[in-house]
């Protein structure tokens, strides 16, 4: 019922003639007809799903190897009970099959897909969900999607936490193939309450209400490029939705660029926001200090929570999630270091449950808590000159061991008194070997 499936482009039919010649060819028309048959649900402002995908390219060989290529590949997706009834399986499956190049439209291995964004990945269940606390009625979005998880992950928190599905999830994705990911990802696990937008969110934001303005969410939660390069400042300067009102970000670093969108994309009154960031964006000055400081003085800032280094694929550097929220009830703000609360791995860490757990919980609680958390008021980050690196506010170093003087002093005395007749046996060794003046 989610689906138009034509006769000739189901897996069954596919299969049955999978040890005939032309695999590659007749997978390719039935994701045409799938496509065609199903309107604009598999194709965005004439971009589809399956645009980058060719089982049919001569890179994969003549006809014979070809079919020698793609009929293993109908034995390990069979039409089993197991493999339909696992949508996790299916999506798996799916996305191994879209790493692909978009100028050749041939099939790629994993391992030689050249990463297009800068984004780290977490080793880890990213935990914004939890901060930003998705509930029934909610409408969740991510700017920066890539292949869904994070919207899926929002989702699956509703559906954990109140057992039923009432939210609607949307999403904007800069590349072509990532976008594809994203929309095959909501399909195979059954989230159909979704629109995913193909472009660039900064450049040409696509999440638009009926009168041509930005869409408002309950939630945005990104994980977005760190310090993109050429994100747009140019057209920036020029922005009819207004978005850089509080300043505009450096050209070589983008991460303000992607915060203040999600800012002006917040619903006034109940929307909640989580944002994965380099440190840099917690201090550094110039444009992006001003920015800072707007921000809180707004009082839209509500926690800074620093994650440990080695997190992320791709980059050893450490990161921080900032929460801010349209309507807060006091104006303080919340810092917790997370930073040595990890399990050391060969080459990345993790953040296991009970670390998320102890996060979420001091984040719920809004106490501080000695080496761990404080709660800084606005008075304090004034002082600070609105810088919010986290040592600042949260002081996790280790009590140096008190001195105590008179014991030093004592100590003195006894080492002086036992080095006097060292001295005096030193000279008369001195002198019997000729040196009276003890030279």
């Amino acid at each position: 019922e989610r689906f138009v499936l034509p006769p000739e482009a189901s897996f069954y039919n596919l299969y049955k003639r999978r040890f005939e010649p032309g695999n590659g060819q007749r997978i390719d028309q039935a994701l045409l007809a799938i496509e065609e048959a199903n309107g604009n649900k598999l194709k965005d402002a004439g971009k589809s799903v399956f645009q980058d995908i060719s089982f049919n390219s001569d890179r994969l060989g003549e006809e014979r190897q070809k079919n020698t290529i793609l009929t293993p590949f109908f034995s390990k997706t069979s039409p089993s009970p197991n493999s339909i009834s696992n949508p996790a399986a299916l999506a798996h499956s799916m996305s191994l099959a879209m790493v692909t190049n978009t100028s050749s439209k041939t099939l790629q291995p994993v391992a030689g897909k050249k990463q297009a964004s800068s984004t780290p990945h977490p080793k880890c269940r990213n935990s914004s969900p939890k901060f930003c606390s998705p509930m029934p009625g909610d409408t969740i979005c991510d700017p920066a999607c890539g292949s869904g998880s994070l919207l899926m992950k929002c989702g699956r928190k509703v559906f954990d936490t109140y057992g039923i599905k009432q939210y609607a999830l949307y999403g904007q994705e800069a590349i072509g193939s990532t976008w594809s990911l994203a929309k095959m990802n909501m399909f195979l696990h059954g989230e159909d309450n979704h629109k995913i937008e193909w472009g660039d969110t900064i450049r040409n934001p696509k999440l638009l209400d009926g009168h041509g303005n930005l869409m408002r969410f309950d939630i945005v939660t990104a994980n977005p490029p760190f310090s993109l390069d050429k994100w747009g400042a140019e057209e920036a300067m020029h922005d009819k939705f207004n978005r850089f009102n509080r300043g505009l970000p450096p050209k070589t670093k983008g991460d303000y660029a992607f915060i203040l969108h999600m800012v002006e994309t917040l619903r006034p009154g109940t929307g909640r926001m989580g944002v994965v960031v380099p440190h840099g964006v917690l201090f550094r000055g110039a444009s992006e200090g001003k920015i800072r400081q707007k921000l809180i003085d707004e009082n839209l800032l509500d926690s800074v929570i620093g994650l440990p280094e080695k997190l992320f694929y791709g980059t050893s550097i450490p990161a921080a999630i900032l929460v801010f929220k349209a309507q807060k009830i006091d104006q303080s703000v919340l810092f917790i270091d997370a930073s040595r609360e990890f399990k050391a791995g060969k080459s990345q860490n993790l953040l296991t449950p009970e670390h998320v757990g102890k996060v979420v919980n001091t984040y719920r609680e809004r106490a501080s808590v000695s080496k761990y958390a404080h709660l800084a008021s606005l008075h304090e980050l004034q002082e600070n000159n609105y810088n919010l690196n986290i040592p600042r506010y949260v002081n996790g170093s280790e009590e140096e061991n008190l001195v105590h003087l008179e014991e030093v002093r004592a100590e003195r005395k006894d080492l002086k008194a036992r080095f006097l007749p060292l001295e005096d046996t030193m000279e008369s060794y001195l002198k019997e070997l000729g040196y009276p003046d003890g030279t």
